[in-house]
């Protein structure tokens, strides 16, 4: 099992803030097979303000490629990616039309 932390920004947006958080209550089933096929086991989201983080754990096999690869076969997903876009924002330092930015781990503890 692999683990993934990534972070995004909601524009900074009453309406937009509401509005993705709505729109994550009741998911299309397709969008939630796409998340299972691409080796994707848990996926967490956390909000802060108008910042998320994103909890992936993967099975080993799991790559950003096979999954962004999966997703343009997709156009269910693509039209989600689309939707969920217009209440998204670039990370400062990203390039256009970046949205999850992958976190570095710096620190762990385990007993």
């Amino acid at each position: 099992m692999k683990t993934f932390v990534l972070f995004c920004d909601l524009k900074n947006e009453p309406e937009a803030i509401e509005a993705y958080v709505r729109c994550h209550e009741q998911l299309d089933p397709a969008i939630l097979e796409s998340i299972r096929v691409a080796g994707i086991r848990e996926m967490s989201i956390y909000r802060w303000e108008q910042r998320l983080s994103m909890l992936l754990i993967t099975d080993d096999d799991f790559s950003f490629e096979k999954k962004a690869a999966l997703d343009l076969a997709n156009p269910i997903v693509q039209e989600w990616e689309a939707f969920l876009g217009q209440y998204q924002t670039n990370l400062p330092g990203t390039p256009p039309n970046w949205r999850w930015a992958l976190t570095e781990k710096i620190f762990s503890f385990t007993i």
